[in-house]
């Protein structure tokens, strides 16, 4: 066995060791808490050296499992592109592991923290899993292992109406996407005559026009709901607020990675330069979802769920950049392809530290004030100094800015859109300045969300008592935040040390090693063409830091000067107090306003009076915007479910004769096409 294929079994025993110990310490949470969670991060650090050494080698490994038939086997395979994602797993897993260590103690004396253990090692194994498989049976057993693990995480606060909903939510989906999973590697199996990954290169390119269609729709629904594209993203929001934080990041950092992964592997290994309409279709559902994502987050006041919403946000960034690829491989311009692919699998890695540590750093806030609502919290800057401060850096990376990590893959994102209208010559040209224009806006109005989400929990005044009476998270907590925040910090001014590492990525995909287009003498990023920009995070780090200096020196070199402390000006008012001060609703009415169309914002307005209307004694002001998704697509949607379903009634009479004829029919109509066939 190769030295990455022994780390990689090494890591999954450990992991398995964990869910073991999960299992029977359980009646000692203390114990299950320590053993299952310390074990999650030795798995960590051994499946990141693992993924290393598997990049470092390029050429993908394989092995198997003699325990099935040749059809359906347990193979597995470390590549470059699955190995990427083990990394990014066992980065994010190694922080997240390190923060449950306090995280979970307050849980102790009312939760079940084996149970929790076990699923959350077996969430580990089952990903890592389905990033090496080999073999689309394989693959299979280990995306509903996943999707299993990752519904008794959700529902883990199974005693709440609102966990138990979105894990149902979430398991529907889940199950649904797996149906068209099936299809498609069942349809892409009966014309390659394998199930193995290795025999399906470039078979679907062989398909007839039909079926190549069909089997790629197939793949991308199916992908699509684990990631949370528009219109399949409903179960996302649902899910990321009810569950422990540490899931929460998980969920967002890496399970919904596993949609972005099959993507990767289907459009870049299954198939040749696909017909056009893929890529656009893949372009415009990216752009789609994006912006949707960022429009939902900004009407948000659940701090967990503005970051869901941000989620899908990033996922549409994501697929913008498949899209772009995806056109510029059908275009002949593999260059430009390997700057988009490189963009985008950048930007999942980026996605997963940053907002593994914004669901950290909410999660901090979450347990310290009880409450999920912006509105109740405030002031908490100077009550938890470190956990705003690594939720600023998250929200900095979040929102797209120099020097750190988010602006990398962002900016590589827009060279890419921004290259293709010079360098393609048909209408579709105009795909990539207006999806380059959307993106554009999807960022800024991530900033000003972001401005939002940090400024209203943290600033100002307390605008509750539990906000008052916060005080700053455990060690060990703060230390799996500083993780992610110097993760956010190295995959920004870093990045033209880590771009190299996707040459044997985009060698495999494309044909095309992307670092030399990208890298200009090893301290700048380029986009490789002749109106192209170039940046350097490094150069922008050093400017802010001189600066700085600069500004501390003027500072310290200057007199001192006699100074006063006096109050705040308060407008002649008595004083000032929470009822003051700037909400989260006020902060978003004015986008509210403008993208009303898209809102259909709805408010109601209902005085209380005990005997005269014209004499309230109150006034009740409630204002929200509709579930477009959930009202006009998913709530007719079931109703015809439920629908067909009492009219199916009828066929169930409890009849054995009845039921022996529906097997006899079945069987003459299957002898019937056979024959035809």
């Amino acid at each position: 066995m190769a030295a990455p294929d022994a780390f990689f079994a090494a890591g999954l025993l450990v992991w398995l060791a964990g869910a073991a110990a999960g299992l029977v310490t359980w009646r000692r949470p203390a114990s299950a808490r320590v053993a299952a969670f310390r074990l999650a991060m030795a798995g960590s650090l051994i499946e990141a050296v693992a993924g290393g050494l598997g990049i470092a080698r390029g050429a993908g490994i394989t092995w198997a499992l003699p325990l099935a038939t040749p059809l359906f086997r347990f193979s597995v395979r470390l590549d470059p592109l699955s190995c990427w994602f083990i990394v990014t797993l066992a980065i994010l897993a190694f922080a997240v592991s390190l923060f449950s260590l306090d995280y979970l103690r307050p849980m102790e004396r009312t939760r079940n923290i084996g149970a929790l253990g076990f699923f959350y090692n077996l969430l580990l194994i089952s990903l890592t899993l389905v990033f090496a498989a080999a073999n689309a049976f394989f693959f299979l057993v280990a995306w509903e292992l996943m999707a299993i693990a990752a519904f008794c995480l959700v529902a883990f606060e199974h005693e709440k109406p609102e966990a138990r909903s979105a894990g149902v939510v979430f398991l529907i989906m889940s199950h649904a996407g797996t149906g068209l999973l099936l299809a498609a590697f069942l349809l892409l199996a009966a014309f390659g005559g394998s199930l193995e990954f290795a025999d399906l290169h470039h078979v679907a390119s062989q398909l007839p026009p039909f079926e190549q269609g069909a089997v790629f729709l197939l793949f991308f629904l199916g992908f699509g709901v684990k990631a949370g594209i528009v219109p399949l993203h409903i179960w996302l929001p649902e899910a990321h607020p009810v569950a422990p934080s540490n899931v929460s990041a998980l969920m967002s950092g890496i399970v919904i990675k596993s949609g972005i992964y099959g993507m990767a592997r289907v459009f870049f290994d299954f198939y040749g330069p696909p017909p056009l309409w893929t890529g656009t279709m893949v372009l415009a559902v990216g752009v789609v979802t994006g912006l949707v994502g960022v429009l939902y987050a900004l009407q948000e006041h659940d701090l967990k769920r503005l970051l869901a919403y941000h989620s899908i946000e990033n996922i549409g960034i994501i697929v913008m950049g498949f899209g772009a690829a995806l056109l510029f491989r059908t275009l002949a311009h593999p260059n430009l392809a390997a700057i988009a692919l490189a963009a985008a699998l950048y930007h999942t890695m980026n996605h997963a530290t940053f907002k593994g540590l914004l669901f950290l750093a909410a999660g901090s806030v979450v347990q310290t004030t009880g409450t999920r609502n912006m509105e109740e919290m405030g002031g908490l800057i100077r009550r938890m100094p470190s956990t705003a401060f690594f939720f600023l850096i998250g929200a900095v990376a979040i929102s797209g800015l120099p020097p750190l990590n988010g602006f990398v893959s962002e900016w590589l994102t827009y060279q890419a859109l921004l290259a293709g209208f010079g360098t393609t010559q048909s209408l579709t040209r105009l795909m990539f300045p207006i999806a380059g224009s959307l993106l554009a806006l999807t960022a800024a109005l991530a900033a000003a969300c972001f401005v939002k989400a940090f400024g209203i929990p943290f600033l100002a005044l307390p605008r509750s008592a539990q906000a008052a009476a916060a005080k700053e998270v455990a060690l060990s907590m703060r230390f799996g935040m500083g993780l992610l925040a110097a993760a956010c910090f190295v995959l920004g001014l870093g990045a033209t040390w880590i771009l190299p590492v996707f040459d044997p990525i985009t060698a495999q995909a494309l044909g095309v090693r992307v670092s030399p287009t990208l890298v200009a003498h090893g301290i700048a990023l380029q986009a490789g063409t002749a109106r192209s920009g170039t940046v350097s995070t490094a150069g922008i780090a050093l400017v802010f830091l001189a600066l700085a200096g600069i500004t501390a020196f003027l500072i310290a070199w200057r007199r001192p000067r006699p100074s006063t402390i006096g109050p705040t000006w308060d407008c002649g008012l008595p004083g000032l107090t929470s009822d003051n001060q700037y909400t989260a609703t006020a902060f978003s009415k004015p986008l509210r306003l403008i993208f009303a169309a898209f809102y259909r914002p709805r408010r109601e307005i209902r005085p209380e009076y005990e005997v005269s209307p014209y004499y309230p004694s109150a006034i009740r002001f409630e204002s929200g915007i509709e579930p477009t998704f959930e009202k006009h697509v998913y709530g007719p949607l079931k109703d015809w479910i439920f629908g067909v379903s009492r009219r199916m009634r009828a066929i169930q009479a409890g009849s054995v004769h009845a039921y022996l004829a529906y097997i006899f029919v079945t069987l003459i109509l299957l002898l019937l096409w056979g024959v035809r066939r």
